[in-house]
């Protein structure tokens, strides 16, 4: 009997084909798995640098919008939170007279209204000083029109108020 039959002999596979195969699959996700890891730590180094500039953008508390006797906008308050200042942008073109100032009030449901500041006289927008806490519970604001340099708390607005709006919190 031959041993060398052709029948049971089995034909040499080139066992470096798929050795080769299978290292280029094996480097393949390799490769995959490197660019994996990197894009998720640069989507992570991306939601960082916007979580960072959302926390250092200031966000809107309190806003109102005081109208006029016509009911067309003539003044903005707005409060930054955490901040400690109003700030106030006018609207319309009105202006205080030579011997007048602009105060800003605030109009409690009961008792007497509280003085936040006299505006300064022609600026568009200006600045007044507030605690974190001065609109808390607040919901009307109102300009009235004083003598020059405005009057003390206790003395009270001159009514009727030039300007008056609601205060809205803004949900944050």
């Amino acid at each position: 009997m031959d041993t060398n039959d052709s029948s049971t002999h089995q034909p040499m596979r080139p066992l470096g084909y798929w050795r080769a195969a299978a290292i280029f699959c094996f480097l393949v996700l390799l490769l995959a798995a490197t660019a994996s890891i990197s894009m998720f730590e640069q989507f992570s180094a991306q939601l960082r640098d916007l979580q960072q500039k959302v926390q250092k953008t200031a966000q809107l508390q309190y806003v109102a919008v005081l109208l006029d006797d016509k009911g067309e906008p003539a003044l903005m308050v707005t409060q930054m939170l955490g901040e400690s200042e109003l700030q106030l942008q006018r609207l319309n073109a009105v202006a205080e007279g030579p011997e007048d100032s602009m105060q800003l009030w605030t109009v409690p449901a009961t008792g007497p209204a509280q003085s936040l500041g006299v505006l300064q006289v022609k600026l568009k927008t200006l600045h007044l000083p507030a605690t974190a806490l001065t609109l808390e519970g607040v919901r009307t604001l109102a300009i009235s029109v004083e003598n020059k340099g405005g009057v003390s708390t206790a003395q009270g607005p001159r009514l009727p108020y030039l300007f008056s709006g609601r205060v809205i919190r803004k949900a944050i």
